[in-house]
């Protein structure tokens, strides 16, 4: 298949597109919103038995419906208290080692920790030879995101970029994806050691929003922004939930070397589901 297949992206006005895309998901008008949320389930094939909300007149707009809670005992989180969870429901898109700081993407394509991070050294220098999972949230899936593990915010960094689509096809394509498109970068502490937790924008995605500060990349597009939170103490227990998409993308996941050991049923096309344990950490000894 040639690159041209995916050459279009480069063209399209991806952020006027992904505005556009944002105002119609925010349509309060019924029969517009109630059409596009059918409409949207008959295609994928969403399943609104799990959700805490079942009658899609109910939602507020499209929106609404994407970003949809889930009942209390959707997903049980794994009690194993070393037990790594996954932080979404998706599809593992690769999973395995950093070799120095190069992380795999797809056959052929590889990108640096350091153009992940926006040129930080210190969080390069910290994950250097480490693991990783890059999870793909389809559009039928959960889309809130939540802690993998036990942790404190160490900080939180904001890179901008661009907003190609992270489907399979792009993904094969075109160089450095998650290291070329808007994405924010969730440090936490934990007593096994750091980990990161990161949210890849892509083509009409909205906004990225955490529970501690709300909607990331609307006040910061253009400028890569960093917070401290070291002095706030604020602490997550496995399974908390962090943020959310407004409109999906991709979540990567990483781990200092020897810090833990994947679970061998997370593979590369293995289906995800919040929760259920992706991979054991290592106690000191």
């Amino acid at each position: 298949m040639k690159q041209s297949s995916v050459g279009w992206q480069y063209v399209l006005p991806q952020r006027s597109l992904s505005r556009l895309m944002g105002c119609l998901a925010q349509c309060r008008y019924p029969r517009f919103k109630n059409w596009a949320i059918k409409t949207f389930c008959r295609r994928y094939g969403v399943n609104l038995a799990e959700s805490e909300i079942q009658d899609i007149h109910h939602f507020e707009h499209f929106t609404d419906f994407f970003i949809r809670k889930l009942k209390a005992d959707a997903r049980p989180i794994a009690k194993d208290l070393n037990a790594i969870i996954s932080p979404v429901d998706g599809i593992v898109s690769e999973v395995g080692f950093i070799e120095e700081q190069q992380i795999f993407q797809a056959k052929g394509k590889y990108y640096t920790l350091q153009s992940l991070f926006g040129g930080d050294g210190a969080l390069t220098e910290m994950f250097y030879d480490g693991n990783f999972m890059t999870a793909y949230l389809a559009p039928k899936d959960y889309h809130r995101i939540h802690i993998p593990c036990d942790g404190r915010l160490v900080m939180m960094r904001y890179v901008p970029g661009k907003l190609f689509s992270v489907n399979e096809l792009s993904v094969a394509k075109i160089d450095a994806l998650f290291a070329r498109n808007e994405r924010v970068v969730c440090v936490f502490d934990s007593a096994e050691g750091p980990f990161a937790v990161i949210a890849v924008g892509a083509m009409v995605v909205g906004s990225i929003v955490t529970v501690w500060h709300g909607v990331v990349n609307d006040q910061h597009r253009g400028n890569i922004t960093t917070w401290d939170y070291q002095g706030k103490n604020i602490q997550f227990k496995k399974g908390d939930e962090l943020g959310y998409f407004q409109l999906g993308s991709t979540v990567i996941i990483l781990f200092p070397k020897n810090r833990m050991d994947w679970n061998p049923e997370c593979h590369r096309g293995s289906s995800l589901k919040l929760g259920q344990p992706i991979a054991i950490q290592k106690k000191d000894t």
